[in-house]
């Protein structure tokens, strides 16, 4: 394989004119610049970039780290992660952490060995402590981490809120929530935050249902619970589309028909919620702004400007055919 010392015999110059040429500092000449790049293309040679990075102080890779990108509100989100992330000239690193933290706290450490220039953080299992020993810039996703680190969500309240007064106005009785663990402090339980005020409110039945959301066989065993143990709830405000989606099927399989028996509002309007059957009713985040904006806080991070902690962006009700 070749050296960087084989690329400057070739050219004829020295290893020090040739990393200069590669790193893109100080003047070179048109002439040097095409004799490094003819020696490169002679050997083939392939320059070693952690060495880069080490040399350079940057990698121009970001770390991001979700709970599963099989998740399509995820997947999504990883596309245009990459897709505003190369814009602006870096690559992503992408890890699944499965909501290990175990995995997690690896995928961290892995991240630093690499020199990447900073971490977006989709995954909700570490304490703040883990997050606190690293100096590098990070972006949070619907997380609250510290005082210090910046976060990027929706709406949730007000998604919340548009949900359930849409069921209750369609004519839902008793209502049920269903949603992840609430143990960690996330900006996206203001959902079942504002179901519970709602609900109260207006004095309607509730119910709430939650567990570990990591698999689809989760969310089945989530939906049977809540229809074997209140078989007369007439609407449901699931905490995303996979949710809605497995009440659909589930709810099909039952017997119950949509929207005579049982009306359902999802959240995200990832991809599929358009197309499942029937239509669903759901909450739009803005999942492109939410990527976009992540990828502007994370380099105004790295170039030291003023960011804000808290990035709060707008949601939409986008009724169709489950309600």
């Amino acid at each position: 394989m070749a050296t960087i010392k084989d690329v400057a015999r070739v050219a004829g110059i020295t290893v020090t004119t040739v990393s200069r040429v590669l790193n893109n500092r100080g003047y070179i000449s048109d002439i040097t610049r095409k004799k490094v790049n003819d020696a490169i293309e002679e050997l083939n040679y392939k320059p070693n970039e952690i060495a880069r990075a080490l040399f350079r102080k940057k990698s121009n890779i970001i770390g991001l780290i979700i709970p599963n990108v099989a998740n399509p509100f995820f997947a999504e989100l990883t596309n245009y992660i990459e897709y505003y992330a190369h814009k602006e000239g870096y690559k992503i690193l992408l890890c699944n952490s499965y909501q290990d933290s175990a995995k997690e706290k690896d995928y961290i450490e892995m991240l630093r060995r690499h020199q990447v220039d900073g971490i977006i953080m989709g995954s909700h299992t570490l304490e703040t402590a883990e997050y606190m020993n690293t100096d590098l810039p990070i972006v949070a996703i619907d997380r609250n981490i510290s005082e210090n680190i910046p976060f990027i969500t929706s709406d949730n309240y007000h998604g919340g809120v548009l949900a359930t007064k849409l069921l209750i106005d369609k004519g839902c009785r008793k209502l049920a929530h269903i949603s992840g663990p609430l143990e960690i402090n996330t900006p996206a339980n203001k959902r079942y935050q504002a179901f519970v005020d709602v609900t109260n409110e207006k004095n309607i039945d509730n119910v709430i249902i939650q567990g570990k959301l990591d698999t689809f066989e989760g969310y089945k065993k989530l939906v049977y619970k809540l229809f074997k143990e209140h078989p007369n709830i007439d609407g449901v405000f699931a905490s995303s589309d996979i949710i809605a989606a497995s009440i659909i099927n589930i709810a099909d399989n039952l017997g119950k028909k949509i929207t005579k028996d049982l009306k359902i509002v999802g959240y995200d309007d990832i991809s599929i919620a358009s197309l499942i059957v029937p239509s669903l009713t759901t909450i739009r985040q803005p999942i492109d702004a939410m990527a976009k904006l992540t990828i502007e806080v994370l380099l105004n991070q790295m170039e030291k400007k003023p960011i804000n902690i808290e990035n709060v962006l707008p949601i939409t009700l986008i009724e169709r055919n489950t309600t």
